[in-house]
């Protein structure tokens, strides 16, 4: 007789062993819905075209932004470079006006002096050393006088206050001056007064 025993197997109820697969199923087809929840929808060949065009409208807009921005700035660099440049060149616009009629007067004091004594004539030759001097000081300064005897009429720069019939003058040329003109770097400062010829009637 042998010694070992026997061990009794308790039989498994069948209800129970039915009811495990099920519950694996049921575990296994909530993981999977659970995935399908969380996956991101299938992009399309369509869509990502779409996307696409749309990035690049926007780059093109912001391009064409970025252009217009420098060409602003470029202008507005231009311009204040522009505006020192002439800030520079006619600092001296009111100082040389308020010159100007000293000037004058110098010029008349000369025309008024008339006669032959030697005082008359001391009196002439200081008066235009004077002038050359302040005329040449006035230059230094790129104070150019306008004297168009003799030159044709420019409305820019002379200002006619009689037009009068000169024999052997060429019609529309200026043939006296009253009061001479003056330029600071090109820019007027004062027109010309003068009397232009014309043509006999």
């Amino acid at each position: 007789m042998s010694n070992e025993q026997e061990i009794p197997v308790t039989p498994v109820d069948p209800e129970i062993q039915a009811d495990v697969p099920a519950e694996a199923a049921s575990a296994e087809a909530a993981e999977t819905v659970d995935e399908t929840e969380i996956m991101e929808p299938e992009l399309t060949v369509e869509g990502l075209k779409k996307d696409l065009a749309q990035a690049q409208q926007k780059a093109q807009e912001n391009w064409d932004k970025a252009l217009r921005i420098q060409a602003e700035m470029e202008n507005l660099k231009r311009r204040t470079q522009k505006d020192l440049e002439d800030a520079h060149k006619f600092a001296l616009t009111g100082f040389a006006k308020e010159l100007l009629p000293v000037l004058d007067s110098l010029v008349l004091g000369l025309q008024a002096a008339t006669g032959d004594s030697e005082q008359v004539q001391k009196f002439r030759e200081g008066s235009e050393l004077t002038i050359k001097q302040f005329e040449a000081a006035l230059a230094k300064f790129n104070v150019v006088t306008i004297d168009p005897v003799g030159e044709p009429f420019n409305a820019e720069h002379h200002q006619a206050m009689v037009m009068q019939v000169v024999e052997g003058a060429v019609p529309n040329t200026v043939v006296t001056v009253f009061q001479k003109g003056y330029l600071l770097n090109g820019r007027l400062l004062r027109p010309a007064m003068v009397v232009v010829a014309k043509a006999a009637d």
